[in-house]
């Protein structure tokens, strides 16, 4: 089922955002060579415990076993879901980092909680029902290749060019349209197997929101749609493969490198409102 948002929803994901876009920031310093990359969700969950944010990801369920993490962390070739992990990232890696934040309230003190209970975390996650806030950034390690700068900038492109069609009567096609094209003009793949989706009261919601499609086709947007836009574009094929022994991991099926970048917004009468924005928009 679609649901339209409240002002007072909006309002409390406005807020989620905010605090996640803050983090993201914050890992513009952190994320350079040499660094270990468990540091990062070390980082995260550090932030939430001083936010007061629910990692939402921690405890989600998966086939062979649930999520355990703040953070999805992907490295290179992997496009996304892998888990953060002790090893050292390396000059001219690129690595997404993709996270889902919920606004605790003030009746709950995240600071307590016990982010390794996994169990006892799934049992807050999966009932929680406030300000969501999702989104992945992508961030170069140190100095990185020309097809990896190209990769990122295109993919960049790709998420802000689909966030322009999504406006009061355009329909679904519309973004994954605005996309493909530009992605498929530089020579690059488009994922089909995962996609974006709207959001709240859960962070999984309908409609599911494709990056390819043809134009014209597909449900009408509406004034109070909460969405997000999360394209996963590959230097090679877009096929990818999946990591059966947890049951999370997406990889490129030929090796080659992926990247992703998410925004969380609401359509308006106005516009779509960016409400994960870490600044200018067009660039954050």
């Amino acid at each position: 089922m679609i649901t339209l948002k409240s002002p007072r929803e909006i309002e409390l994901m406005d807020k989620a955002g905010d605090v996640l876009a803050s983090i993201h920031i914050g890992l513009r310093d952190l994320i350079k060579p040499d660094i270990d990359m468990w540091e990062i969700e070390e980082y995260v969950r550090k932030r939430c415990k001083e936010e007061n944010m629910l990692p939402l990801q921690i405890g989600v369920d998966g086939e062979l076993e649930d999520f355990a993490y703040a953070t999805c962390c992907s490295l290179n070739d992997e496009v996304a879901h892998a888990y953060p992990r002790h090893q050292k990232l390396k000059e001219g890696d690129m690595i997404k980092v993709d996270m889902v934040l919920g606004l605790a309230g003030d009746d709950n003190d995240v600071s307590k909680l016990d982010f390794d209970n996994v169990p006892e975390m799934k049992k807050i996650t999966q009932n929680f029902n406030g300000g969501i806030a999702d989104s992945c950034w992508a961030y170069a390690v140190g100095q990185i290749s020309e097809q990896a700068q190209e990769l990122m900038d295109v993919t960049k492109e790709c998420l802000y060019k689909g966030i322009e069609q999504a406006v009061v009567g355009n329909r679904l096609g519309d973004i994954g349209w605005a996309i493909q094209e530009h992605a498929e003009s530089h020579g690059f793949g488009v994922v089909r197997d995962l996609v974006g989706h709207g959001v709240g009261p859960t962070f999984h919601e309908e409609p599911m929101v494709p990056h390819y499609g043809v134009a014209g086709k597909g449900l009408r947007l509406r004034e109070g749609m909460v969405l997000t836009i999360e394209p996963m574009i590959n230097t090679g094929t877009w096929e990818i493969d999946t990591d059966m022994t947890t049951g999370w991991a997406h990889k490129t099926l030929d090796g080659e490198l992926s990247c992703q970048y998410e925004h969380q917004f609401v359509i308006t009468k106005d516009g779509p409102v960016i409400l994960t924005s870490q600044g200018q928009e067009g660039t954050y």
